[in-house]
């Protein structure tokens, strides 16, 4: 390969990176930019002389000496003063329209990143320094660190740069990037970041390069600072225009505006995207956009006079940890919830915050009466971030996890590998009841017809039903049902008929209604077949029922914590008293049914029977049905409009069944 050649793979290398980084619009496969990238270090090393500064292999350099030099700016970077309603954004309007005498003013509005700010120098369109903003005066050079960010140009992309220009910009970690940043620090034991501006400074700031480029950081930048040999354009937006196509990122959101009016729609835009935005803002900026008119109002103190910012509500604030409470969600789900200090942050008062799960209690190192740094965004429940450990009292005591549900008092259970501790009192539990009921009575369960959510939520809430054994009672409330919403005398008819009929079950079906967690339709099936006696069942130690097939350690341990809860047994007693039966039959073991081993897949529009029911007769044979189609699928039964499961099974050469065909296979095993 020619010198030439190289030089023409460096810009493609580079053009596919400004596409991905800063347009966020890829033009090549991962694989294809690795491919040429190899073959770009290949030729480097062999002709180390052709190394270019702006080659992509550049970007990660080597660890500074001394630590970060400090270096001055050309011009002050300066700070910003603040408006905090739209009654001081109009003052700000009229004091700079009164001293320049005009009518009304064009402003630039561009969202205030919560990041760190940076100066970039260019010489010859190539970077030769990237400065932190400091004291406004002068920063730390971390221009290594710099180059390892893909967003930042190593070199300009046009052939007639300014002799010199300083960029200046805001460093960003984004959301996501921020949460698998933390996410793999707490896998690993280490200090996680409070928030995605602390996690951005603490990137920026490591001696080791390599560490940087590790970081998921982005750079947008927000102006022109200083330039040389080059006429600036007239406003600030067209300046920001420029830098796009100079290889910068610039904010998508920002806009020009006239007036004050202008800017307070802009502001009441940009506070309702906020939260769905992929990256924190703590405000706006609002520049008078012509840059004749901004070089006429000039600065005052450490401010310039041409722009304001406007900050948002605080999205967290300092408190005290008053107390912890434990609720209970509708999965059994026992969560801490910090009682606080009431305090003003995102916009609304807070007096309770989350704290997740017993892990994040000891993560943060949280106790009562400590102070704690609180977090709301938007409509996001507040929760706890950090522990001020520096103003710790000395009358804080650790907090206790309750060993029993606080609404029920069954126990509690933690399986081996989750953070999230439960109650086990599914049938019984008031924080639980209405999603445990709608499971009971749900179709592939005990199957009662007109029963449905609204009218269990009916129910709960009038205190008529308080567990599933009230629901075979409900014949003695035939006038109360009848003062409900939506309950003529043929509805609660046909409600007492159907409830009646649900008494005679199937022991599978029983199983499942109960709604161990984990316990589906076809380990129900598995457990029913493996024990014959419900007293067998629920007496069966975990050795015991690991035994049976579909049935693991954890399934285990939901079954045995279920059933050794007196208040559930009771409720299963209750059940058997209120006339709940199934016929008692010497049931195959699933080794013995016909189908047994093999998986199958129903997908698509069926004429005679259900999906539902044809998975139900499969299961009586022994299979296992599956939501989705693999390698390890031994047929697929296609209905009408198969769509992409019956595409995937024919790339896997999985056989294929249509309805007849399942019928007939239905037919063989006498399952119809």
């Amino acid at each position: 390969m020619t010198q030439q050649q190289m030089l023409d793979l460096i810009q493609k290398l580079n053009d596919y990176s400004y596409a991905y980084h800063v347009k966020d619009e890829p033009i090549v496969p991962d694989a294809e930019y690795d491919r040429l990238y190899l073959q770009l270090q290949t030729i480097e090393s062999s002709q180390p002389d052709w190394i270019q500064p702006d080659s992509p292999t550049q970007r990660v350099g080597e660890k500074p000496d001394n630590g970060f030099a400090n270096v001055a700016h050309t011009v002050p970077m300066l700070s910003l003063d603040n408006a905090f309603d739209n009654e001081s954004l109009a003052d700000f309007d009229q004091r700079i329209r009164k001293l320049l005498n005009a009518e009304k003013l064009v402003y630039c509005c561009e969202p205030k990143l919560d990041g760190l700010a940076i100066s970039l120098r260019y010489e010859e369109g190539r970077l030769v320094r990237g400065v932190t903003r400091g004291d406004g005066l002068s920063g730390e050079d971390i221009t290594s660190n710099i180059k390892t960010l893909y967003s930042v140009p190593l070199k300009l992309r046009t052939e007639t740069p300014p002799a010199v220009v300083e960029v200046r910009g805001e460093i960003y970690m984004p959301k996501d990037g921020f949460e698998k940043l933390n996410k793999l620090a707490a896998e690993k034991g280490d200090k996680v970041f409070v928030n995605p501006r602390n996690a951005a400074a603490g990137s920026l700031r490591q001696l080791d390069p390599k560490i940087t480029a590790s970081r998921p950081l982005v750079m947008c930048a927000y102006s022109i600072g200083y330039v040389e040999g080059w006429e600036q354009p007239e406003s600030h937006y067209d300046g920001l225009l420029q830098l796009s196509e100079w290889g910068f990122r610039i904010n998508d959101l920002m806009q020009r505006v006239e007036g004050s009016e202008g800017c307070i729609e802009y502001y009441e835009m940009l506070n309702e995207k906020r939260t769905d935005l992929t990256y924190d803002i703590d405000g706006i900026v609002y520049k008078v956009d012509k840059i004749a008119l901004q070089n006429q109002l000039g600065f005052i103190a450490r401010a310039p006079r041409w722009a304001i910012a406007r900050k948002f509500p605080a999205q967290e604030e300092m408190t005290r940890v008053l107390g912890i409470d434990f609720q209970v969600g509708r999965t059994g789900a026992i969560t801490p919830v910090a009682r606080l200090e009431p305090v003003f942050v995102g916009g609304v008062t807070v007096s309770n915050a989350t704290l997740h799960n017993k892990d994040e209690i000891a993560r943060l190192g949280v106790q009562v009466n400590d102070y704690v740094i609180i977090h709301r965004a938007g409509d996001v429940i507040p929760k706890v971030v950090q522990v001020v450990v520096e103003k710790r009292p000395e009358n804080t005591f650790e907090v206790d996890f309750p060993n029993t549900c606080p609404i029920c008092h069954s126990d509690v259970e933690q399986v081996e590998g989750e953070a999230v501790i439960r109650c086990t009192g599914g049938l019984v539990c008031g924080a639980q009841l209405k999603e445990s009921l709608k499971h009971f009575v749900s179709r592939k369960a005990m199957d009662i017809d007109g029963l449905g959510d609204k009218l269990i939520e009916q129910l709960v809430d009038q205190k008529m039903v308080k567990d599933p054994v009230d629901i075979f009672t409900l014949h003695e409330k035939r006038e109360a049902l009848l003062k409900m919403e939506r309950m003529g005398q043929k509805s609660l008819e046909k409600l007492l008929s159907s409830i009646e009929s649900a008494k005679a079950t199937q022991f599978n079906r029983f199983i499942y209604a109960l709604g161990i967690r984990e316990v589906g339709e076809a380990t129900a099936r598995a457990l029913t077949s493996y024990f014959n006696e419900l007293e067998d069942l629920m007496a069966a130690e975990q050795e015991t029922l690991v035994e049976v097939d579909d049935v693991g350690p954890i399934v285990a341990q939901h079954v045995k914590m279920f059933f050794a809860q007196e208040a559930n047994r009771e409720t299963i007693n209750g059940l058997l008293k209120a006339g709940v039966t199934w016929e008692k039959k010497q049931q195959a073991s699933l080794e013995e049914l016909p189908l047994a081993g093999k998986v199958y897949v129903v997908t698509g529009s069926l004429s005679q029977f259900s999906r539902d029911q044809v998975k139900d007769k499969l299961l009586a044979l022994g299979a296992k049905v599956s939501g989705s189609v693999s390698a390890k699928t031994d047929c697929l039964v296609a209905g009408e409009k198969a769509g992409s499961k019956l595409t995937k099974a024919q790339s896997l050469n999985v056989p294929i069944i249509d309805e007849a065909g399942v019928i007939a296979l239905l037919h063989e095993h006498g399952a119809l």
